[in-house]
């Protein structure tokens, strides 16, 4: 047999399993379910049970040793002051810690900056597990010396619950929007294909301008507001 007839053989037989394959994979497209994926959202809303705040002391001197002997005998304070309000070690956590030269700059820039001293700074991270004492918290911190506070936090220490009911929120607003677009197109809500679930956002404040709370005179006031749980699901149905 010569080339062209081998050719020819080879061309029929590609032909021949190209029909054969054709019926196949029309049928399998024609068994391929048709389906609907829909995203959904659900938040719970709930008061803070506990809350973070950075403290810490700056402290500055002529030389870098002298800054930070004063920077621990003043932080020495703050961590007996927090123990004497019923703050537990393990809530207590060094955030951030530096030792930084300062600097005097030449008005007219016709000379280097020159060193005139140094800066210690010393924060740590505190869980304050009742809030009722927050604001006596606060207040005793500056009493005792620190002079740095950035920024109040809330949280909720055990937020499973709370993360299961968001859960069955999204569940059911997803199911919502299925039935509602399917019903929109003449078709009904299957068996369910597949299901997945979002990525988490930490929990969200809420502020309200009357959650102002102050336990005692003098002490700082706090508005503590409510922290939002949410979740989110994607849910694939079959539509018939």
């Amino acid at each position: 047999m010569d080339r062209r007839s081998l050719a020819a053989l080879g061309l029929t037989g590609i032909a021949a399993a190209a029909a054969l394959a054709t019926p196949s994979l029309a049928q399998e497209s024609k068994t391929m379910p048709r389906v609907i994926s829909l995203n959904g959202h659900g938040e719970v809303r709930s008061k803070p049970d506990m809350a973070i705040v950075n403290v810490g002391v700056m402290s500055q001197a002529a030389t870098a040793r002298e800054a930070l002997t004063e920077n621990t005998k003043a932080m020495q304070k703050i961590f007996a002051a927090l123990q004497g309000a019923g703050i537990e070690g393990k809530d207590i956590q060094t955030s951030n810690f530096s030792v930084n030269p300062r600097y005097q700059y030449d008005q007219n820039n016709q000379k280097p900056p020159v060193v005139v001293g140094y800066d210690v700074s010393n924060m740590v991270s505190v869980s304050v597990r009742k809030l009722d004492s927050l604001g006596a918290v606060l207040d005793t911190m500056v009493s005792e010396g620190s002079n740095q506070i950035n920024g109040v936090g809330f949280a909720i220490a055990d937020d499973e619950k709370l993360r299961d009911e968001a859960r069955k929120l999204a569940v059911a607003d997803a199911e919502r929007k299925a039935k509602l677009y399917a019903a929109t197109m003449g078709l009904t809500v299957g068996q369910v294909m597949s299901v997945s679930e979002g990525n988490f956002q930490p929990p969200q404040p809420v502020f309200y301008g009357k959650a102002v709370r102050q336990d005692s005179a003098g002490n700082v006031p706090i508005a503590e507001g409510e922290q939002v749980v949410a979740a989110d699901v994607n849910i694939t149905w079959e539509i018939k």
